[in-house]
């Protein structure tokens, strides 16, 4: 099917409202996007927030919401399948992570992220995971390198899954396994101050076309070199890897149109004149 094919969205299953038509009868269907994700939040033994927190994390990154997009209580709560209160306390903890932010009048909506704040970001996460694949080469465990290797193949294994989510989660777990591997705590640490935005950058990355098979061999020849043990070289291909990924993110983001201003809220007491939508003082 080609790039630019559309879907009949009111005869699929999961379109259950009119935001959800309007919303989804317009978006293209690419691979990374063939099915919709499913953000409902699982019951399972890790702490629920957590769960929660995620859930709307990768709602964002997947362009569920977008930036300038409020992020209105009551339908984060349809969306996870929680209470008021545990999205609440997710909002705040992606407020903390600089990925929301509340306004007032309008409440939390997401933050945009310009070219050149990507580049901020870009700038910090090559070294910092240059720096982990030389320290995973030349530290990693046999069973932290036999659980890289797995989420390696998990995440091939996901790039023929339509699930957007599902690719996004190998591609972070993957990552968690090579900050595990590299041996430095305050490493990770630094990294996961940077998770949020990481995770919204990535996933931008990967919509680029063809970026998805580039990233999958750039990550193969990284393995390579981190079975050799060979870390300058494991660490020049990271930084490679992140490179190309920078300028598929940011090339995306430039072509973005400027996002319009939000309209105003009316007053309390004013009154609309006429045939305009312009409200007027009483």
């Amino acid at each position: 099917m080609p790039a630019s094919a559309k879907l009949d969205f009111a005869q699929c299953e999961w379109v259950k409202t009119a935001n959800d038509y309007d919303f989804w009868r317009n978006k293209p269907l690419t691979a990374p996007f063939a099915a919709r994700p499913n953000f409902k939040v699982e019951k399972i033994a890790a702490p629920l927030r957590q769960s929660v927190t995620e859930s709307i994390r990768y709602a964002i990154a997947l362009g569920h919401f977008n930036g300038g997009d409020r992020l209105p209580e009551r339908s984060l709560c349809e969306m996870t399948g929680v209470s008021r209160t545990l999205v609440r306390e997710a909002l705040r903890q992606l407020e903390s992570e600089g990925l929301i932010e509340v306004i007032p009048n309008r409440g939390p909506v997401v933050k945009r992220l310009s070219a050149a704040q990507a580049e901020g970001v870009y700038q910090v996460r090559i070294e910092l995971e240059g720096l982990a694949c030389q320290l995973f080469a030349q530290h990693a465990s046999e069973a932290q390198r036999k659980a890289l290797h797995d989420a390696f193949k998990n995440l091939k294994k996901s790039l023929k899954d339509s699930d957007p989510l599902a690719r996004l989660r190998a591609k972070n777990h993957f990552y968690d396994c090579l900050m595990d591997g590299s041996g430095n705590q305050a490493l990770g640490d630094s990294l996961r101050m940077l998770n949020a935005r990481v995770m919204l950058l990535r996933a931008t990355s990967l919509r680029a076309p063809g970026r998805t098979t580039a990233s999958l061999a750039e990550l193969a020849a990284m393995m390579e070199a981190l079975d050799a043990r060979n870390g300058k070289r494991a660490r020049d291909l990271a930084e490679h890897h992140v490179r190309n990924a920078a300028k598929a993110a940011i090339a995306l983001l430039l072509s973005q149109p400027a996002p319009s201003p939000p309209a105003p809220r009316p007053r309390r007491g004013a009154k609309l004149s006429a045939g305009s939508a312009t409200p007027q003082n009483a």
